[in-house]
């Protein structure tokens, strides 16, 4: 976690099951794990603004929507 100025930085990691419609995609009842970085900023002590980075292709990997790539061998 970073925090400078009027702003906050931090990094997470977020689990969960797949258990409603999301982005168009019907619950698959897989459990599902990705990272995040997330900056805010704020203004008179409260949140005036949040940006996130999402790794929506670990997402969609993990709900089976794009398939997993094989590894090569050297």
């Amino acid at each position: 976690m970073i925090a400078e100025g009027d702003k906050l930085v931090f990094r997470n990691t977020v689990t969960g099951t797949h258990q409603g419609d999301y982005m168009g995609v019907p619950p698959t009842g897989r459990s599902i794990t990705y990272r995040e970085i997330m900056i805010v900023r704020f203004t008179d002590g409260r949140i005036a603004e949040t940006w996130g980075i999402v790794d929506v292709l670990a997402q969609m990997k993990q709900l089976g929507l794009i398939p997993a790539q094989k590894a090569l061998r050297p």
